[in-house]
C-alpha cells in the first residue's frame, strides 16, 4: 500500500491544528469563567449616581408622576411614562429629566434635557428591568429645585414571583 506524503503531511498538520483549537477554546473557558459577573446596583449606587448628576441638592418629593404597571411579567420592555407638573414656559420649566434604578447592573438609565420649546415635560419610554427593583426619577427646574419621585416594579418571570 502506498501512502501519498503530501496527503500525510496535510493530515498532520490538520491534527495539530485542531488540537490548538481545542487547546484555545479550553483556555478562553476557563478565562471567562474568571471573570466576575456584573455587578448589580444597589440603592446607595443610585443615590451616588444622582449626587453625580445634581450635587448635593436634597429633591423634593412631588411634580413628577411615573405612570407605570406595578408588576411586570416581562421585564424585557417594561413601558413607563414619566411626568412634570410645570408650565413649561421661559420663566418656568424642567431642564432636565433623569432615570435611574437600583436593580439592574448600571444605575444610570437615561437623561433628558427639556427646555420650554417641549410644551410639556412627559417622556416614554420602555426599560430593560432584570429583577424587581426601584425607578427612580428626579426633574431638574429652571429655578434651581430638584424633584424626586421612586416607584417599585416586581419583575416576573412567567407569571411567578420575582
Amino acid at each position: 500500500m502506498q501512502i501519498n506524503k503530501a496527503t500525510s503531511q496535510k493530515t498532520d498538520l490538520d491534527m495539530r491544528r485542531r488540537d490548538f483549537l481545542k487547546l484555545v477554546s479550553t483556555g478562553a473557558a476557563i478565562t471567562v469563567s474568571m471573570i466576575p459577573l456584573a455587578a448589580t446596583a444597589t440603592p446607595e449606587s443610585a443615590l451616588k449616581a444622582i449626587e453625580r448628576i445634581i450635587g448635593s441638592k436634597a429633591p423634593k418629593d412631588g411634580k413628577i408622576k411615573i405612570n407605570m404597571v406595578d408588576i411586570a411579567e416581562n421585564g424585557s420592555t417594561v413601558p413607563l411614562t414619566v411626568m412634570v407638573d410645570s408650565p413649561m414656559t421661559p420663566d418656568d420649566h424642567v431642564k432636565a429629566l433623569h432615570l435611574f434604578n437600583d436593580g439592574n447592573p448600571l444605575s444610570d438609565v437615561a437623561s433628558y434635557h427639556l427646555g420650554p420649546h417641549n410644551g410639556k415635560a412627559q417622556i416614554s419610554l420602555r426599560m430593560r428591568l432584570i429583577k424587581t427593583q426601584n425607578v427612580i426619577a428626579v426633574a431638574e427646574m429652571s429655578d434651581g429645585e430638584t424633584y424626586i419621585i421612586r416607584r417599585r416594579i416586581k419583575v416576573t418571570i412567567g407569571g411567578c414571583g420575582g
